[in-house]
């Protein structure tokens, strides 16, 4: 199953939310960050990439029809690649807005990395600070002047390289009509998903041991 879907937002701007959606809409599963967390059998792979091993990466989204969220988005560049006619969809925010969100939620986790009761926990943590932190933000995540110029310059890098055609910058605030209008679907009946605010990350087991 080859992916249709790529999401190269960075976490923190709504892909959970963005994930929800697409399943809803026929294209799940959609790999998340939450994908690894909940399926511990996926982070041999992702800590092996970590680690500069060769990407296999119709192995690591096996089964999956969509990828939003780190840690896939680390990679949206050779995943465009090899799923060349995969449309993009760049979740998008205010950055500003993305830092505070980030510093109240992966932030405290990945900090607590190494200190956590389930080794499966620890080992998220260490992946994602490998493949984010060092990987994306040269160290300096929790910077903000840093990220947050990282961020804007991201978002303007992704439009740049992906064809219109292929591509939305979507903000979720703007509910389902842009995300069904770019995948030439109709616009459900339901709302559009609102999940995994900064509070409802907080209440997540592995954050309240961060």
């Amino acid at each position: 199953m080859a992916l249709d879907i790529i999401g190269p937002g960075f976490g923190r701007t709504g892909t959970n939310s963005l994930k929800v959606a697409l399943e809803h809409l026929g294209f799940g599963p959609a790999h998340h960050m939450f994908e690894v967390r909940d399926h511990p059998e996926q982070l041999p792979g992702w800590q092996a990439l970590a680690d500069g091993a060769r990407p296999d990466w119709d192995a690591l989204f096996r089964g999956y029809r969509s990828q939003v969220d780190w840690p896939g988005a680390r990679y949206w560049r050779e995943l465009a690649a090899h799923y060349p006619e995969a449309k993009v969809i760049l979740t998008v925010r205010d950055a500003d807005e993305w830092f505070d969100s980030v510093e109240a939620t992966i932030a405290k986790f990945m900090a607590g990395r190494g200190s956590y009761d389930d080794p499966h926990a620890n080992g998220v943590a260490n992946m994602a600070h490998k493949l984010i932190v060092d990987g994306v933000f040269d160290g300096r995540m929790f910077e903000r002047a840093y990220a947050t110029t990282l961020f804007n310059a991201h978002i303007a890098e992704v439009q740049a390289s992906i064809p219109g055609s292929h591509l939305l910058t979507f903000d979720v605030s703007d509910g389902w009509e842009p995300l069904c209008a770019f995948l030439g679907l109709p616009v459900p009946a339901i709302s559009f998903p609102r999940l995994n605010s900064s509070k409802q990350f907080l209440s997540e087991e592995w954050a309240e041991e961060a």
